[in-house]
């Protein structure tokens, strides 16, 4: 053997070493590979057992993960049971939990702005070396927190406060009755249910009153319209046209369902949950006794047979035993909100699909603008109305755009929906500049964003550009000079991220404390 190695000359001393080195990692894997490390027997039923009789905890599911690889993906179930089903499936693929938490295909638009967001774009830094994170996780704690399962305060943290930002779901039915309390016995509002049967009209087409069945005339000097897709008062009476936006927004139809709880005791999620479908996209909401779960989804691109189907395939097989609701959706809004003595607010004004809750907020921004510029006179109301209408429009036209972003960035091609989204012909113009600008230059404070009240600012846009897989293109001399800041708010946000970690309760936690003790008021 020796004689062969020196009539080989000194090329046989590699193929020695690699040799060497392919025998040991053949023998290192008959070794890890052994059934019994990667299928330990019985774990399976093990771990079905301590399901069945509620033993499942964070204690059982690190175990797991250090059991086996059939142990890591057992965990990986475990840890997100109570999660959609597709999150569910992708974390089952990764591997284990660690590895789903990098998917490409999922990404977070937090309530957060990034660190130190007014001072420092902190985009084309993250841009040049991403060091493993997404955007989010790297400017902004809020994503590890919700992937966590988090709540956004603990129960000492005073009422209305919060640790990481974080945003309300109403009960409308509770929500409604608890203003009408509060409007009449605390603020002298003077509340009169009755339906209107007819609009009355001077000369100019100023409504002076309405005539209801149960209480006769009721005069007025400014009118606000909230009856609704109806709009009895903008619509209507004073004739004002609908703008439909389902040339942009092509979604049309909602299927809603309620889905009960496993358990008292079931992970609630922190956030809503998004997930794209064939012709849409469903919403999953977790409440304390329940999940609220729809299909919103165009009708153009899908059958009502085929949408429930979607539907089912997400909820799974307790779709069955469930109530589902059918939602149309008419996207557009109404070409002037505010017309002689008349303002429309809310559904009346108009309405656009659910997908980043903006409905509410339009309605909460109407009425504060209209408090803050009521007329003082009928003289000046018209002056009033054309800046009522010039900010509604610019808010309604960049909120289309927001939501047309989550879809044109898309790179699926599997359905005739998600192509027709990407049709330049259903893009807004300013949304076109905005993504050919972005090519170039990443979107921050100042940049195109510059109203008072944004209801989307510049953050926004970046969490959703950089979390779909969008690339601007950058130079490194634009970081030069500012490394050193960058580097220290992203460390900042490392420091934070891990701090709330370790201080947040889960979600159902706080919850159940806040029912039982209550918050501390301010």
């Amino acid at each position: 053997m020796w004689e062969i190695v020196r009539a080989g000359g000194p090329l046989m001393w590699p193929i020695i070493f690699c040799s060497i080195g392919a025998a040991a990692i053949v023998l290192e894997r008959l070794w890890t590979l052994q059934d019994r490390r990667v299928l330990p027997p019985e774990l399976t039923q093990r771990v079905w057992q301590m399901v069945e009789t509620n033993q499942v905890n964070e204690k059982v599911i690190s175990a797991l993960e250090q059991n086996s690889p059939l142990g890591k993906l057992l965990a990986a179930g475990l840890a997100n049971r109570h999660r959609p089903r597709e999150i569910l499936m992708e974390r089952l693929r990764a591997g284990d939990a660690a590895a789903g938490e990098a998917l490409v295909k999922r990404y977070y638009h937090p309530l957060m702005l990034p660190q130190g967001f007014t001072q420092l774009n902190l985009a084309p830094h993250w841009l040049r070396d991403e060091q493993g994170r997404t955007f989010c996780d790297a400017v902004c704690p809020q994503g590890v927190l919700c992937d966590d399962g988090l709540a956004p305060k603990t129960i000492t943290t005073p009422e209305y406060q919060a640790l990481a930002n974080y945003a309300y779901h109403l009960d409308a039915g509770k929500f409604a009755p608890f203003l009408h309390k509060h409007c009449t016995e605390k603020l002298g509002v003077k509340y009169v249910s009755a339906d209107v049967l007819s609009v009355n009209q001077d000369e100019q087409g100023d409504i002076t009153s309405l005539t209801t069945r149960e209480a006769g005339d009721i005069p007025g000097d400014l009118f606000v319209d909230c009856t609704g897709f109806s709009s009895i008062l903008l619509g209507k009476a004073l004739g004002v046209p609908f703008h439909d936006c389902s040339d942009v927004l092509f979604c049309d139809t909602a299927l809603a369902v309620q889905v009960p709880y496993e358990s008292d005791d079931t992970p609630m999620a922190s956030h809503t949950i998004s997930t794209a479908q064939k012709a849409g996209w469903t919403w999953d909401i977790g409440l304390p006794s329940r999940r609220g779960i729809g299909y919103v989804y165009s009708s153009r691109h899908s059958s009502e047979e085929e949408a429930q189907e979607e539907l089912a395939r997400y909820v799974g097989p307790r779709i069955k035993d469930l109530k589902v609701r059918k939602i149309p959706i008419r996207g557009g809004y109404r070409e002037t909100f505010w017309k002689n003595n008349c303002v429309a607010v809310g559904l009346a004004a108009g309405f656009l699909e659910p997908l980043e809750s903006s409905a509410i907020v339009l309605v909460e921004l109407s009425a504060k603008l209209i408090s803050e510029q009521m007329p003082a006179c009928r003289e000046v109301m018209d002056i009033v109305a054309k800046r009522f209408n010039e900010v509604s429009h610019y808010r309604w036209g960049r909120i289309i755009d927001f939501l047309k972003l989550h879809y044109v960035l898309t790179k699926r091609t599997d359905t005739q929906f998600w192509i027709d989204n990407v049709d330049p012909g259903t893009i807004p113009e300013r949304l076109q500049n905005l993504l050919h600008l972005w090519k170039y230059q990443p979107p921050w404070f100042f940049d195109e964003f510059d109203r008072l009240e944004e209801v989307f600012p510049a953050a926004s846009y970046q969490y959703v550009l950089y979390g779909m897989g969008f690339r601007s293109e950058i130079d490194p001399a634009d970081n030069v000079g500012t490394e050193l800041l960058a580097s220290r708010y992203l460390n900042e946000n490392l420091s934070v991220t891990k701090k709330l970690r370790a201080q947040l309760p889960k979600n159902r936690e706080l919850l159940r404390k806040i029912h039982d003790y209550g918050l501390q008021a301010i």
